[in-house]
């Protein structure tokens, strides 16, 4: 059913209410992915606080030529959707995990970081970034390495000495 006018400006005018609001974008097709997995990976986006959008990629295209992002703007292929939110990595890394589930179906196409338009291999990188909470984890642990180093190594010199 073809959409009114009044229509593709209200959906323009919340596409831009978006990406006003996120940090970071992901353009993703979703071609042949069942509803019950389209399901999953909304309810997996909205855990992660990111919102997923669909809509038509010319009214797509029009609001993100009025945001003057840098860069070159990804082909928009196939069935397109697009996941947001204001964490930088997390819409990324969400959807990242459902591309290597359901490689014919999910595909990241590229997105928008930092107010940069991101290919493929570059938004994908991005999702390879892991989570806060492991970062903080390998950051104590590269501390953690050369004091363990020094008690081992005073250890097997307290052990020589009696």
């Amino acid at each position: 059913m073809a959409r009114t006018k009044e229509q593709k400006k209200e959906i323009i005018a919340k596409l831009d209410k978006i990406m006003s609001g996120a940090k970071s974008l992901v353009f993703v097709n979703v071609h042949g992915l069942k509803v019950a997995d389209a399901t999953a990976m909304r309810r997996e986006l909205t855990k992660n606080s990111v919102g997923f959008f669909v809509a038509k990629k010319t009214l797509t295209d029009l609001a993100l030529k009025s945001k003057n992002y840098e860069g070159v703007m990804p082909a928009l292929v196939g069935e397109f959707g697009m996941a947001y939110g204001t964490d930088l990595v997390a819409p990324a890394r969400v959807v990242y995990e459902f591309q290597k589930r359901f490689k014919d179906q999910v595909a990241i196409v590229g997105g928008v970081f930092e107010s940069r338009y991101m290919d493929k291999d570059e938004m994908t990188a991005i999702a390879a970034i892991p989570p806060m909470e492991t970062l903080y984890g390998m950051f104590v642990n590269v501390i953690n390495s050369p004091i363990q180093g020094l008690v081992m190594a005073l250890d097997q010199i307290s052990k020589k000495k009696s």
